[in-house]
């Protein structure tokens, strides 16, 4: 991935990751009244986590991701 493409995917993460933050919070509080959106939280939860992943560890994230016709997907690894 070019240093270019890499920059602007680290952007884009750092946007998810501040937009899905405040989400987060607000299901954390819903999950206490309804258990049922805790699956919810946690599926946000985990996307923040590869968001951060992919700012801190960019060269490490990019490499393991295959950008064919078929659109990114991950190696099995």
């Amino acid at each position: 991935m070019s240093q270019t493409n890499a920059q602007r995917a680290r952007v884009l993460a750092q946007n998810l990751v501040e937009i899905l933050s405040s989400y987060e919070e607000e299901l954390m509080a819903l999950e206490l009244q309804s258990p049922a959106m805790g699956q919810l939280r946690r599926a946000v939860g985990i996307t923040i986590a590869e968001a951060c992943y992919m700012i801190t560890d960019e060269a490490v994230a990019m490499s393991g991701w295959d950008t064919s016709a078929e659109g990114p997907t991950r190696h099995a690894g």
